[in-house]
């Protein structure tokens, strides 16, 4: 469903980079939200599910307009032309022009949301099997279609998940960005850059008491989440509350089982970590926690995915005295 690895490490951004950062999010949701300057707001607006040229007249020998319009570009259909031409006035460029009417969905297109969204989805697809730029391309033209099916049809009942997709694609765009960094693996979070809140924020905010609420709430823990645990107690003892209390506080939530699995694999390590720290007797204690745990994911969650399976396995494991973590995980 989502195109890039899922729950990595967040990192906080300092500075002029992280201002800048934060500006180019909120630019792009005013870009999707608003029509530019200038368009009234009686013109009527069109969005392209496909890239198309822009040319001086209707006619595909004449003159191109710059480069093409990229999938998810808003434009603003100024007059119908020769048969099956539109005059357009690009949202986010200062040109007008004439373009082929074809891929373009207005508010009145039937089933206008569920073509955006379905255009949105291919994109998206389209992104996991590709790398470098043209994936990044496409992940962006999949944001944007997503955004716009809210744009264009916020009663829709695909409107919900279109608008928590769109955040999910930003925010993997971003934590790809500052995975990358080697300030990644450093253990306080405080110490790293942080993956932007805002879309996030806004997810919860529009859409409360929801699994998109739930599952934007779940992406924040990664903002908390150490880099390199370096063999010490503390940052796995922290993710484990942390992602238990995701849990308790979200018990419908898609990934309660997978905040739960988490939750218990950190208590699991944590067996091996205290008996490094000359602490037997929290080790005791995180090895009753993490089954206990995992106890909760097999009765409680049997039916979400694969993790209670994983449960499973993990309390084997726990229960025969097989270290999960370290060099002794591996005999």
């Amino acid at each position: 469903m989502i195109w890039l690895t899922k729950h990595a490490a967040g990192l906080r951004s300092t500075g002029p980079r992280r201002t800048a950062l934060k500006h180019s999010c909120l630019a792009l949701l005013v870009t999707l939200g608003m029509s530019a300057a200038g368009v009234g707001a009686s013109v009527e607006r069109g969005v392209l599910i496909r890239e198309a040229n822009v040319y001086t007249s209707p006619d595909v020998h004449a003159q191109r307009l710059g480069a093409p319009l990229e999938r998810g570009s808003e434009v603003a259909i100024l007059e119908q032309g020769a048969p099956g031409w539109v005059h357009i006035e690009p949202i986010s460029k200062s040109i007008s022009g004439w373009m082929l009417d074809k891929g373009l969905v207005r508010a009145s297109t039937p089933n206008g949301d569920r073509i955006l969204y379905g255009a949105a989805a291919n994109a998206e697809d389209e992104a996991s099997r590709q790398r470098g730029m043209r994936g990044e391309a496409a992940a962006k033209g999949a944001q944007r279609l997503y955004r716009m099916t809210v744009e264009y049809f916020p009663k829709s009942d695909l409107a919900g998940e279109a608008f928590y997709r769109a955040a999910d694609i930003g925010w993997q765009l971003q934590r790809r960005e500052v995975m990358s960094r080697p300030s990644a693996r450093q253990r306080d979070p405080d110490l790293r850059a942080q993956i932007e809140e805002d879309a996030m924020r806004e997810v919860m905010k529009k859409y409360p008491h929801s699994r998109w609420a739930d599952l934007a709430a779940y992406h924040l823990l990664d903002n908390k989440l150490c880099g390199d645990w370096e063999g010490e107690s503390k940052c796995p003892d922290k993710e484990a509350e942390l992602y238990q209390k995701y849990a308790e506080g979200h018990p419908q939530s898609p990934v309660a089982a997978e905040a739960l699995y988490n939750a218990a694999s950190r208590r699991a390590a944590l067996i091996e970590i205290y008996k490094t720290e000359n602490q037997p007797n929290k080790s005791v204690e995180s090895k009753a926690r993490a089954l206990a745990l995992l106890q909760r994911i097999a009765t409680q969650y049997g039916q979400q995915g694969d993790w209670a399976a994983r449960a499973q396995a993990l309390a084997l494991l726990v229960e025969q005295g097989v270290p999960t973590y370290g060099s002794a995980a591996v005999e």
